[in-house]
């Protein structure tokens, strides 16, 4: 049981859309990320996933709408929504999701931005 410095992690890694584990909890994983362009479109069959922005400007687009997540906002993505994060300049944020979650959901075997083997930071 160790404390854990969001800062001083965000500091270990510069790569954008490859998220960091450095926590886990009830079959959760907690990651950090820094994000910076547009991802894919995609949705998550069985997963909630949860976007808390650090710092920077999420825009979370769904078919319908936009979103805008500032520092200290969050938003849940319910299961079988599709959607499409996007950072116009760098985001650093916090993702709650299940340990099986695969970033890109839906166009995993077509995504060159899939990431499978998650580290642990």
């Amino acid at each position: 049981m160790e404390k854990i410095n969001l800062q001083q992690k965000f500091s270990l890694f510069d790569e954008h859309w490859n998220p960091k584990i450095v926590a886990e909890l009830n079959n959760q994983h907690v990651k950090l990320a820094k994000l910076l362009g547009e991802f894919d479109w995609h949705h998550h069959e069985s997963e909630d996933e949860l976007f808390w922005v650090v710092s920077g400007e999420l825009i979370m687009h769904f078919r319908d709408k936009s979103v805008t997540i500032g520092p200290g906002e969050m938003i849940v993505v319910p299961k079988g929504i599709e959607h499409k994060p996007e950072a116009k300049h760098e985001v650093q944020l916090v993702l709650f999701e299940p340990s099986s979650t695969v970033n890109t959901g839906s166009v995993a075997g077509s995504s060159a931005k899939t990431v499978t083997d998650l580290e642990w930071i």
